[in-house]
């Protein structure tokens, strides 16, 4: 009985507690140059790896893209042209002598979001036609 909870306890922490590898030093990576030849396999099957994740890129593009068309729409060149005000504010204030020490520090936090939301909200229903 303790056994089995003490094991629960064990898998309960290993699914919160990240894992965490130590770097190698560079010792083994000397050692491992000497072992390239036989590695060479190895590499060959990384090279498609590497075709999948340009694939997984290629994804993300249409994404972007949709985006990008979502901000030339006039709804959507407002609300950029409000962040971008907002980010010409905050520039100028923090150039300004004494900036440490306002209480209050503007962000744009605010218009951030609303470019975003408006972003998300106008692509999201084309990206899933785009998909294949």
């Amino acid at each position: 009985m303790i056994s089995s909870i003490t094991e629960f306890l064990e898998e309960l922490k290993d699914s919160f507690v990240p894992t965490v590898a130590k770097a190698e030093d560079e010792d083994n990576e000397e050692e491992k140059g000497e072992d390239e030849d036989e590695d060479e396999d190895d590499e060959d099957e990384d090279d498609e790896d590497d075709e999948d994740d340009e694939d997984e890129e290629e994804a993300a593009d249409q994404l972007d893209e949709l985006r990008e068309e979502c901000r030339q729409t006039p709804e959507g060149k407002e609300v950029v042209h409000h962040y971008m005000e907002c980010a010409e504010r905050v520039h100028k204030q923090q150039e300004q002598p004494g900036y440490e020490d306002l209480e209050y520090k503007e962000d744009c936090v605010e218009e951030f979001f609303h470019l975003q939301h408006y972003l998300d909200s106008c692509a999201a229903p084309r990206l899933f036609n785009k998909l294949k």
